[in-house]
């Protein structure tokens, strides 16, 4: 598309439908944002760089680079830990798309033919690790989690997944099993090195085994490493707005994502004769029907490898490289012992090995074939994720300078057994009709039991106690909160990432029954550990922001809502605050360009201002609201 730096929404497909495809890119960078609005202005800055050497370096003018990879197979069962030969078939299905030479790039039509890139970029599993030794650039990772969601604790061994290997030296592939019918996402060059890289679903990874059409042919990873790189959805993400941008001169502007396997051609927002380019790995399509990257989204991709750019440091990885052997032997170790065991971790120690410079440490339940192995810098390892009432094995290899030495004798420990989980006395209450009634004041424990589980309780303010308090603690996995009135009108919704607490607050509500509903983000649930759900009424109304103002000494209480939103380019921001407040609005967009500033001075009491969004594409946008504070971020539509 030729338009340039409108977008970078990548809008996730429909959750739960494995016939289209699905990419949840766009809620992982909105997610980034929300914790670190900073990264919008690293993201702007990379698109400048980006945009400048597209304008002064021909596609293809580079060398070929060739990136090392560490595959984290993290699995629940049996057919989530894939065979080496399913990795190996998606390293060698991205070579030959990064190079130009999949078999079906004869399929591109002719009027698109001259507009096909060669992006020179190859893969190679990993030889060498972190800490200089061997490796097949493979890592099995048992676990606990039935699947994944969003909130990257796929890339957390502390959160039943699996670390990241260093960024600069690496491209971290994780498969594992991804819930609400996700087929995989990946982070933007520019985010965090410890959450750096792409996840694929494991029926979704390579051209074998596990892999199930139509996504059998290794697309998915072909897409979602093309994010990795630097590359937007080719149809601007604007829901068929056909005014959004991938920020490509030579893709076709086009209307929305296209599914299956369309008919050349496929005309949308008038780009006709030859209308979409939806054989493009960046559309939506089959994996049999995407053939090629445009010569626009290679140079976009090389910028990335030339001095100063995001990823240029993989450049000199020496991951590639299996590391020099040496005749001096690495001593076995000796004296295993298991510590501090739980019902899901353990801590194992031994004898240090006289000039082993890290440990390869494997664990297996003892009925299980197959090891995980991690690693350890010193003579202990804390292992975490692990099965309760289960009997494991674990073995110890030193690591030297000249070599690995050979795998101890295996010793064995009994993780203590699970005691039993809550009980939940309010199902079923599974509709806003079937809501629960629960005491007002009194901290109430309930479960979300499994993926379709959702909770709903009902209570009632008084006249003299208004104030409306619910909080949502002791989260085992990703629970949010929505608050409706007795109409089942939705009033407030708290939705933050991972377990942190949710907290809806609403002050001098109308005397009446509310109903607040639990559930889980992306289907998340645990069949044994209870939340903590409170509804508090009051006299007092509730503070916003306990903070004390360094001024005054007192506690400032400031609260924003924005409506409406969706808009057709003009909202309101009511401010409620106590103490006069000057507050700074910003309006961005997805890439982080700044498309309105307004300051609002001298704020006190209830207050409301109108924010004009005249002019601006449709798509969705980002609202940061400061008083000198704190930064709220938060989403508004414009549907123009």
């Amino acid at each position: 598309m030729k338009k340039l730096y409108l977008s970078l929404l990548l809008l996730s497909g429909i959750a739960g439908v494995q016939a289209q495809r699905s990419c949840a890119t766009m809620d992982v960078y909105a997610a980034q944002l929300q914790d670190n609005p900073s990264l919008s202005v690293t993201r702007q800055e990379i698109e400048e760089f980006t945009q400048h050497y597209v304008a002064t370096h021909q596609a293809g003018s580079r060398a070929t680079v060739t990136i090392p990879v560490v595959v984290h197979v993290v699995y629940n069962t049996t057919a989530q830990n894939i065979s080496d030969a399913q990795v190996l078939s998606q390293i060698t299905v991205l070579n030959a798309d990064y190079s130009k030479t999949n078999a079906d790039i004869s399929g591109v039509p002719s009027a698109f033919s001259s507009l096909t890139g060669n992006p020179a970029v190859q893969f190679c599993m990993a030889q060498r690790d972190p800490s200089g030794n061997a490796t097949t650039g493979i890592i099995r990772k048992a676990t606990t989690t039935t699947s994944f969601s969003t909130n990257d604790y796929v890339k957390q061994s502390s959160k039943g997944g699996d670390d990241a290997w260093p960024a600069a030296s690496y491209l971290n592939l994780w498969v594992c099993n991804l819930g609400g019918g996700l087929l995989g996402y990946a982070q933007f060059p520019g985010g965090a090195a410890a959450t750096d890289g792409v996840v694929i679903n494991y029926t979704a990874f390579g051209n074998t085994g596990t892999a199930a059409s139509p996504y059998n042919k290794g697309r998915t990873a072909t897409h979602e490493v093309g994010h990795w790189l630097n590359l937007y959805h080719i149809w601007g993400d604007d829901n068929g707005a056909c005014t959004g941008s991938d920020n490509v001169g030579d893709t076709p502007n086009q209307g929305s994502e296209n599914y299956g396997c369309p008919t050349f051609p496929h005309v949308s927002c008038s780009n006709g004769p030859n209308g979409d380019m939806f054989m493009n790995y960046m559309d939506y399509t089959d994996d049999a029907c995407m053939f090629m990257f445009s010569a626009g989204q290679v140079a976009r991709m090389q910028a990335l490898f030339a001095t100063g750019g995001a990823r240029v440091s993989l450049l000199s990885s020496l991951g590639c490289s299996a590391p020099s052997g040496g005749t001096t032997t690495c001593g076995t170790v000796s004296g295993l012992a298991a510590s501090s065991i739980t019902t899901t971790t353990a801590t194992l120690s031994w004898t240090a090995v006289s000039g082993a410079s890290s440990y390869n440490v494997q664990y297996k339940p003892s009925t299980s074939s197959t090891w995980t192995t991690t690693t350890s810098t010193t003579a202990s390892k804390a292992l975490t994720g692990l099965t309760a009432g289960t009997a494991y094995s674990y073995q110890v290899q030193a690591v030297c300078s000249s070599g690995s030495g050979t795998y101890s004798a295996a010793s064995s420990f009994t993780t203590t057994a699970a005691t039993t989980g809550c009980t939940d006395a309010y199902e079923t209450n599974n509709t806003l009709a079937t809501a629960a009634a629960i005491p007002v004041n009194t901290a109430i424990t309930a479960l979300i039991g499994t993926a379709t589980d959702k909770d709903y309780f009902k209570f009632t303010n008084t006249s003299t106690q208004k104030n409306i308090k619910v909080t949502l603690t002791n989260l085992p996995k990703d629970y949010d909160l929505k608050l409706y009135n007795s109409a089942g009108t939705l009033l407030y919704t708290s939705q933050n990432s991972g377990t942190t607490s949710e907290t809806i607050k609403y002050n001098n509500a109308p005397v009446g029954t509310y109903t607040a509903y639990v559930y889980g983000y992306s289907s998340a649930y645990s069949a044994t550990s209870c939340y903590t759900l409170t509804a508090s009424i009051g006299s007092a109304a509730w503070r916003e922001a306990e903070e004390e103002n360094t001024v005054t000494g007192k506690l400032t209480d400031i609260t924003y809502n924005l409506y409406p939103n969706p808009n057709n380019g003009r909202f309101n921001l009511m401010i409620s605050t106590t103490e006069p407040t000057t507050v700074a609005v910003r309006v961005i967009d997805m890439l982080g360009n700044t498309v309105a500033v307004k300051d609002i001075a001298d704020v006190s009491g209830i207050s409301e201002s109108e924010v004009d969004l005249q002019g601006v594409a449709a798509g969705v946008y980002h609202v940061m609201i400061s008083d000198g504070k704190s930064t709220e971020v938060r989403r508004i539509v414009v549907s123009q």
